[in-house]
């Protein structure tokens, strides 16, 4: 019985803290549909405040912004049922209110695994929390302003070399482009989780090394599956900066394992 009840204490704890990222998310996704960003001039610098405008919200103008510098020219964006360009808003809004809540669903799930390691590990877990963020931004930015509007443009040339007119659906437009910018984001996590392999105990500096070609094969395989032609000029753009945060990865982790040799030698 006193099993059971730790078991119920545990997923009751864990529902609180569920509860608590959702309210964090929701709460985001909220104020991005009902208010926009109203600029201002202040001292010569333009500034933004939030204003009350549920049909020209953030997120609106968010996909606004993606429309305007990521889509080609002679590319036309529409709609083709109802509600398609309010779903988008809430898929950008989504987005956003994941990135922006990343400091508390990793305080909560930090919190809730706590009791289960050290002090040392759970140290460990912070410490890697706010790089991790940064390289998924990092990545996403990446992404948006390099990779997507080549990758746009690129497949889009297919169509008027031909003279065609391209038109683009927006939900088919928003999907695409947050799948890239999740997947660089996901992609640039690549050298902390060689880091924390490696830190573990699971792998060691040479493991990198001597693996590098099978990685190099492997990579390049995942950007041909992740880009959506197969030209084979495209995928490069996936990847190549996952085979250069590899490389930064492993550099990095000799470095480390060079210092701590010479810390202990010193010793």
């Amino acid at each position: 019985m006193s099993e059971l009840q730790g078991i119920y204490a545990h997923l009751a704890e864990l529902k609180t803290r569920l509860i608590r990222i959702v309210i964090s998310v929701g709460a985001i996704i909220g104020f991005l549909l009902s208010f926009r960003a109203e600029p201002f001039w202040y001292n010569g610098i333009k500034m933004y405040y939030p204003l009350p405008d549920p049909l020209h919200n953030l997120a609106a103008q968010i996909t606004n912004h993606m429309r305007m510098n990521l889509i080609p020219e002679g590319v036309q964006l529409i709609q083709t049922a109802p509600g398609q360009a309010f779903y988008a808003q809430v898929y950008v809004a989504a987005l956003v209110g994941v990135v922006l809540s990343m400091p508390i669903i990793v305080r909560e799930l930090t919190k809730f695994i706590a009791p289960a390691f050290s002090d040392k590990e759970i140290h460990s877990v912070q410490r890697v929390a706010i790089p991790a963020i940064l390289l998924f931004i990092a990545g996403a930015v990446f992404s948006y302003f390099t990779a997507i509007p080549f990758i746009l443009d690129f497949l889009y040339q297919y169509g008027e070399s031909v003279g065609a007119v391209t038109f683009l659906s927006i939900m088919e437009f928003v999907t695409f482009v947050l799948q890239f910018l999740l997947a660089f984001g996901v992609a640039f996590q690549l050298p902390l989780i060689m880091y924390a392999a490696t830190a573990s105990g699971i792998t060691d500096a040479k493991f990198w090394r001597n693996n590098i070609r099978y990685a190099i094969v492997a990579l390049i395989i995942i950007g041909a599956i992740v880009t959506p032609d197969g030209s084979g000029i495209t995928m490069w753009f996936i990847s190549g900066p996952m085979i250069g945060l590899y490389l930064a990865g492993m550099v990095i982790i000799e470095r480390r394992e060079r210092k701590i040799k010479r810390v202990k030698s010193e010793n």
